[in-house]
């Protein structure tokens, strides 16, 4: 079955992130599996209207300016005879917003469901439920999702936070992980440095990456083992408190800080490493550590969110947020290193690409978009009282947005972080 699919997000090229890419390559898997995809972003610099890319993925770059963290601004009626336009001249049937803290996502998925279209929401990320900022945007999600027509989590982690958070029953949520193409990431041995042993990190320089954690390491390792070097890529707020750390410490030689990385570089840079580090504080799933192991290098992560479902347990090592877990997990990282006793990059490599395929994924996507393309539609006044009850405070049980979690439910513990790993073993009902 052909279908006319709308990906809407305020994250996408010439940005980088997993959320961009993992956009970019679903539509580009779809447009080879025969279906129609465009793509609707807000503009970058003077990329503003219609632009074409790899394969003639449509791509419209609207014209709405950016708030904070390349979201535009929440009006809904401002950008709705536009987003009209486009589904109506585009012949849309469905719409896949993408990211719980994606404006346009939000909206685009609302303006479709009005117009009769349908609509599938994929959640990225893990968030919290105590501060103000995760309160607002739980309840926004809460109204979104109370009108989709089915809702994807990259994690069985993240699927359990956003029923949590967004009221969404689990039945009416996929599990459906990220991918990377293994034919950009393989290893090459001649590329690595054969005196010195070189720890990578790739990530955002912000708080909620443990930024403050790998700035505590960095001096404990590097003078417990003369040869160890870093190199660090990324930017962001927190690149000041690695500064801090290598000046302080006279770290100059060992510390390389690399800045942001276009993406053309990443692979380049991890051929460079034997270690890969991730010290997120909270991650849904992370494709940084799937990108280093396609490229052969062992992995050091912490254990949050949904990380330990993602690579077995012989391919990560994972210690919790904390300076000396880490430490610890690099140690015997290091001395597998020395001992030539770490697993064969190839033998890595050839895990991802069974594993983590995006051919797989954009074909498990398009079952999601068979069945919803089969749900019979909801008039715009039984939507609007979805849209309302969900934006209520007080909850009832009518809706998707409405599910409340009886008395004996909520007696019971939820499991929020799961360590078996769900993506290469067969989950038990």
């Amino acid at each position: 079955m052909r279908h006319v699919i709308c990906m809407v997000s305020d994250f996408f090229y010439p940005n980088l992130g997993g959320v961009e890419s993992h956009i970019f390559t679903l539509s580009q898997c779809l447009i080879t599996l025969g279906h129609k995809v465009i793509v609707i972003t807000h503009s970058y610099g003077n990329r503003v209207g219609v632009r074409y890319m790899t394969n003639g993925l449509k791509v419209y770059y609207l014209p709405i300016k950016t708030m904070h963290d390349q979201v535009v601004l929440p009006t809904l009626f401002a950008s709705l005879s536009i987003f009209r336009n486009i589904y109506i001249r585009e012949c849309v049937e469905i719409v896949h917003g993408h990211s719980a803290f994606s404006t346009l996502a939000h909206e685009g998925i609302v303006i479709a469901r009005l117009l009769g279209l349908k609509a599938v929401f994929t959640d990225h990320s893990l968030n919290g439920f105590a501060d103000i900022s995760a309160i607002l945007t739980n309840k926004l999600l809460e109204i979104t999702l109370s009108g989709v027509n089915h809702c994807i989590c990259v994690s069985h982690t993240g699927k359990e936070n956003t029923v949590l958070r967004a009221k969404v029953p689990a039945n009416h949520v996929s599990v459906i992980p990220n991918a990377t193409d293994t034919t950009l990431f393989k290893p090459d041995v001649t590329k690595k440095e054969t005196n010195q042993i070189i720890i990578v990190a790739l990530s955002r320089l912000v708080y909620r990456k443990g930024i403050d954690l790998l700035a505590s390491v960095i001096p404990i390792i590097c003078k417990k083992y003369p040869k160890v070097h870093f190199l660090i890529g990324g930017d962001g707020p927190k690149r000041l408190v690695l500064e801090q750390v290598r000046e302080r410490e006279g770290l100059h030689e060992r510390v390389s800080l690399l800045g942001a990385l276009d993406q053309s570089e990443v692979h380049g840079t991890l051929l460079r490493g034997h270690i890969f580090l991730n010290t997120s504080l909270t991650e849904a799933y992370c494709i940084a550590i799937v990108e280093a192991a396609a490229c052969g290098l062992q992995v050091v992560s912490t254990k949050v969110g949904g990380i330990p479902e993602v690579l077995p347990p012989e391919m990560i090592r994972m210690a919790q947020p904390d300076v000396s877990a880490i430490v610890s997990a690099l140690d015997d990282a290091i001395d597998s290193h020395l001992k030539g006793t770490c697993m064969s990059p190839w033998e890595c490599h050839q895990f991802i690409h069974r594993t983590y395929n995006w051919v797989d994924i954009a074909t498990r996507t398009q079952l999601v978009y068979d069945d919803v393309k089969q749900q019979p539609s909801l008039s715009v006044g039984k939507l609007l009282c979805r849209y309302k009850n969900s934006s209520q405070t007080s909850n009832n049980k009518s809706g998707i947005g409405n599910f409340t979690p009886s008395i004996e439910q909520k007696k019971k513990p939820i499991l929020i972080f799961k360590e078996s790993g769900f993506f290469w073993k067969e989950e038990k009902n």
